[in-house]
């Protein structure tokens, strides 16, 4: 609800007033009219301008219309009615003013609840890249490392006696290539790691997982796992905050890395992306590991469950709730012969919840 000013909330109550008086005097409704005028005063004003159409309403319903329906021989009745009307008018104020705080309290809280999801998340983001710390200190060592034998090259070409500047100048570009690769890598990691308000913007989920892959290429290879990606081009963007989808990417992936880790025979953790129903799109994220907890399998998404020595049990209750904050859904499924595979649905143009 738009927060109006004072000489608006003011100047609101002195014009609902005004109009339920005009209506009032020629229909003869002035009951219905000023009661409406205090509702409407009252819901979008608060307390203050809803007092403020109280007293103009009892006072035009006295001086205007009382003393038309009750002449002076009447004069019990009529102050009867009056005070019936006051009485009226008074819990109407009071109701709306509860039903504002209400909502109030119910906004603060929801702010209150949201900014706590989003610490949570970023402790949750910040504890597992530290346990990757290795694999990205080598991912981003790769390019700058190439970079340097780039730079070196062009350098031997450059101080040769007849300087071959067509290969000092190829050599140039590859180390321009591989520092902007790693400067690349680089702001990925810096930015999973900043702590920031959540933004919406129109998201290329095809992006997200490929600059995941980028991020944790090192680690399925010193686990011996390939990785194999089925993404259908083109794909509608959704509207969402990048940051929380990379993160769900990330916990499922890391999930499917560490689930294959010590399993004998193929290790392949397979990423795809496709249209579905109702202008969703589907992600899966498929691992032929350990599969499922027996008997456990539902319980895989409680806060606190985990099957893992030193996990904390957030990443899939925090991956749940990213991916139903944007109005999606994230589940599990057994594969065969073995695995698991990790479902998530993404609208690209509903809305997202707030």
């Amino acid at each position: 609800m738009k927060v109006l000013s004072n000489l608006q909330r003011y100047g609101l109550a002195l014009i609902s007033s005004g109009l339920a008086l005009v209506l009032a005097w020629p229909i003869d409704a002035p009951s219905s009219c000023f009661l409406l005028a205090v509702t409407v005063s009252s819901l979008f004003g608060g307390l203050g301008p809803g007092l403020l159409s109280v007293a103009l309403s009892a006072l035009s319903f006295e001086y205007f219309f009382l003393w038309r329906t009750f002449p002076p021989t009447h004069e019990t009745a009529g102050f009867l009615r009056f005070l019936v009307f006051v009485i009226a008018t008074l819990l109407i104020t009071a109701l709306m003013e509860i039903k504002r705080r209400v909502e109030e309290s119910r906004t603060r809280a929801q702010e209150a609840l949201r900014l706590a999801q989003s610490d949570l998340a970023h402790v949750n983001r910040v504890t597992t890249m530290g346990e990757l710390t290795a694999s990205l200190a080598h991912e981003v060592n790769q390019p700058i490392a190439a970079a340097v034998t780039d730079a070196n090259t062009c350098l031997r070409w450059l101080t040769r006696d007849q300087p071959d500047l067509e290969e000092a100048r190829e050599a140039a570009s590859r180390t321009v290539k591989d520092a902007t690769r790693a400067a690349e890598i680089v702001s990925r990691i810096r930015l999973t790691f900043t702590k920031s308000t959540p933004q919406r913007e129109l998201v290329d989920v095809n992006e997200i997982i490929r600059e995941m892959i980028v991020l944790l290429r090192n680690e399925a290879s010193r686990c011996s796992i390939s990785v194999r990606t089925e993404l259908v081009p083109h794909l509608p963007r959704v509207i969402g905050d990048r940051v929380q989808l990379q993160q769900v990417m990330m916990n499922l992936m890391i999930n499917a890395i560490d689930a294959m880790k010590n399993v004998e025979g193929t290790r392949e953790l397979v990423i795809k992306s496709q249209r579905a129903e109702d202008e969703q799109l589907v992600l899966a994220v498929s691992d032929t590991g350990v599969g499922l907890p027996p008997q456990q399998a539902d319980q895989i998404f409680n806060a606190f469950f985990t099957t893992k020595r030193h996990g904390t049990g957030m990443g899939l209750r925090i991956s749940r709730s990213i991916v139903e904050s944007h109005g999606g859904r994230l589940w599990a499924a057994e594969n065969s012969p073995r695995g698991a595979s990790f479902y998530l649905t993404l609208p690209t143009k509903l809305e997202a919840h707030e």
